[in-house]
């Protein structure tokens, strides 16, 4: 087990404000993150709420640490199976625009199952936050 992180930046023509919006409402977070989402509120101890929608891998996530609009971490298990990673969102206005850095740690910790391979959570990173969040941000009722 190395446990590196896995670090990857985005920079969005947005401001800080959309973006931490973005990143701690639960209508929003549907869009880009995971539509499973019920509730979620960008407090300490603050339990994600999902459906349950049967599927085999299950996330449980609670919030570690919230610094309004500049971090976010929450951390990502799943329900039955053993390890227990860290999902950590930093915010840095630049000149108008933002860059966000996700830092996951502690994927090395879950299990050696094809679900849990770095390159999936690489993959899963770029279309969540490369993808998902920079077309919600485009969308001119949010900002």
């Amino acid at each position: 087990m190395n446990d590196r992180p896995l670090i990857k930046e985005f920079h969005y023509d947005a401001p800080v404000e959309a973006v931490w919006q973005a990143l701690t409402t639960t209508d929003a977070m549907q869009v880009w993150y995971f539509p499973q989402l019920r509730a979620f509120e960008p407090v300490v101890g603050f339990a994600f709420q999902f459906n349950d929608d049967g599927d085999e891998y299950q996330k449980v996530w609670t919030v570690i640490h919230v610094d309004e609009g500049k971090t976010l971490v929450h951390s990502w298990t799943y329900k039955g199976y053993p390890g227990i990673s860290e999902v950590r969102f930093d915010i840095v206005p630049e000149a108008g625009t933002t860059r966000l850095r996700v830092t996951h740690t502690g994927i090395d910790r879950f299990p050696d199952d094809s679900h849990f391979k770095r390159e999936r959570f690489e993959w899963g990173w770029d279309t969540l936050l490369g993808q998902n969040l920079q077309q919600l941000l485009q969308r001119k009722d949010l900002q």
